[in-house]
């Protein structure tokens, strides 16, 4: 069979379709998975694997109906597909004479099923390289997130407000809820996520890629997604949004210097770019203050000055936290396991199988999580996980160095959205367990997705990132 021609056109009209479908069906995933507690829950992640699986199996039908296979391989999948198979060879398990399991491993199970939400993460993250990174999808995808984003935001603060002891008004938790927010448990896991759609918006403003409503639509969700990232009372949150802003500003001027060099020299364009950079932050941040100052700014002070909540904002009793009380011991625990499993780890998921064996407390408190993601891969996969997070995090800073130099403004301010976005969480994973809940994981590696297909399109000189202008092509018989 012929070589196809790189168009969309040569997409049957069932199989535009199918990928509209595809298209849609990612974002109800990050919809799905964001409120539904973040997917925590067996049947949540039920849901998340069987709707991924049936997107891949719409993929393959479409490739059938069209004759031909794309398939874009970002460079950011290639350390979680590592981590996939190291953690398959974690969970290889046989039993000795006596009975007794012999596996890396320190809980089989829990490694299997670890393993399996990272393969379903992975196709999803495949599935976004393939169908979101047309400039037309991108569009939609950015218009999505944010809208999602200004939605979610409101809701968290309305729920908030309006904290009646039941998610969604009518959800009875399932145990103590001391810090929720949104739809998530945990104030920081809704922060997480916040944080990461909050500098795409701002990213687009930056680089004057939208105009007149939709800039000050843009402007408007940037402004209550932060601020709800604020009145959740995560630090950790707060911290990170900070330094997403900062990469964000950071990334924006190597575009803008490009889009108005005939306008400036390289010497003078640097100063006024600069100071509308900081101009809009400042507005940003104005704006902010004064939903501050209307809602009540108190509980906010109080939480960066002592790190402690009332007996209303917390749901117990009130005391107040040091470091080492909070995160500290949990880090010392995990430490002296990362110490006993330095070459292979415990196992993907046994954290909290194998902590009490490492905690010098009497193991009465149940600990799942290390509150810290890279004590937590280093507990997990020992040398070889660390290997693979500095491979993603080398992968993901050259991809966006190369991704902001697009020449379309709107695609560039895109991949410095995204890239403002994962940096935000990479720097909230210090503090926090965010990319632990599979619906974190998810934007997060969706996002990371976005900017590794915009750097290749970016790197070849292309204007439009279509899925159908690069990639490998595997032919199909007629």
């Amino acid at each position: 069979m012929p070589m196809r021609s790189h168009s969309h056109d040569q997409e049957s009209a069932a199989g535009r379709l199918i990928g509209k479908i595809i298209s849609g069906g990612l974002l109800a995933l990050i919809v799905f998975t964001s409120m539904a507690h973040g997917t925590v829950e067996p049947w949540s992640i039920s849901v998340f694997a069987m709707t991924t699986a049936a997107l891949f199996v719409l993929w393959m039908i479409k490739a059938t109906l069209d004759r031909q296979l794309v398939v874009s391989f970002p460079a950011t999948l290639l350390p979680v597909a590592g981590l996939f198979l190291f953690g398959c060879v974690q969970s290889i398990a046989k039993r000795d004479a006596a009975g007794s399991v012999i596996s890396i491993s320190f809980d089989v199970e829990a490694t299997r099923m670890s393993i399996e939400v990272i393969a379903y993460l992975a196709l999803a993250m495949l599935l976004a390289a393939n169908f979101l990174t047309s400039r037309d999808r991108l569009g939609w995808f950015r218009n999505f997130i944010i809208v999602y984003g200004l939605a979610m935001a409101v809701f968290g603060l309305v729920q908030h407000f309006t904290w009646n002891g039941k998610f969604f008004w009518v959800i009875q938790p399932t145990g103590p809820t001391p810090f929720p927010f949104g739809p998530y448990v945990n104030h920081n896991h809704f922060a997480g996520f916040v944080e990461m759609i909050a500098p795409i918006p701002l990213a687009l403003i930056l680089v004057r890629a939208v105009r007149g409503e939709l800039w000050m639509l843009y402007g408007f969700a940037a402004v209550l997604m932060v601020l709800a990232n604020v009145l959740s009372l995560s630090r950790g949150g707060m911290i990170s949004l900070v330094a997403g802003m900062m990469i964000v500003i950071l990334l924006s001027l190597t575009p803008a210097a490009r889009n108005r060099h005939e306008q400036f020299s390289s010497r003078k364009w640097r100063l006024p770019v600069l100071a509308s950079r900081v101009g809009a932050v400042a507005v940003l941040v104005a704006s902010v203050g004064v939903g501050l100052w209307w809602v009540g700014a108190d509980p906010v002070i109080r939480r960066m000055e002592k790190g402690e909540l009332s007996l209303k904002e917390r749901g117990t009793d009130p005391r107040n936290e040091t470091f080492f009380q909070s995160r500290g011991w949990i880090w010392r625990d995990s430490a002296a396991m990362i110490r006993a499993n330095w070459l292979t780890g415990v196992g993907l998921g046994a954290f909290q199988t194998a902590y009490p064996i490492y905690t010098r407390n009497d193991g009465s408190i149940f600990v799942s999580q290390a509150h810290n993601d890279y004590l937590q891969i280093l507990a997990d996969a020992g040398l070889p996980g660390a290997l693979l997070a500095l491979w993603f995090l080398f992968l993901i800073i050259r991809d966006t160095s190369r991704a902001v130099q697009h020449r379309d403004p709107a695609i560039a301010g895109m991949a410095i959205g995204c890239a403002g976005g994962a940096g935000a969480l990479l720097v909230h994973s210090l503090f926090d367990f965010n990319l632990q809940l599979p619906a974190n994981a998810l934007l997060f590696l969706v996002l990371s997705a976005i900017v590794s297909t915009l750097a290749t399109a970016a790197k070849e000189g292309r204007v439009s990132p279509s899925i159908v202008e690069r990639t490998s092509r595997v032919k199909m018989a007629a």
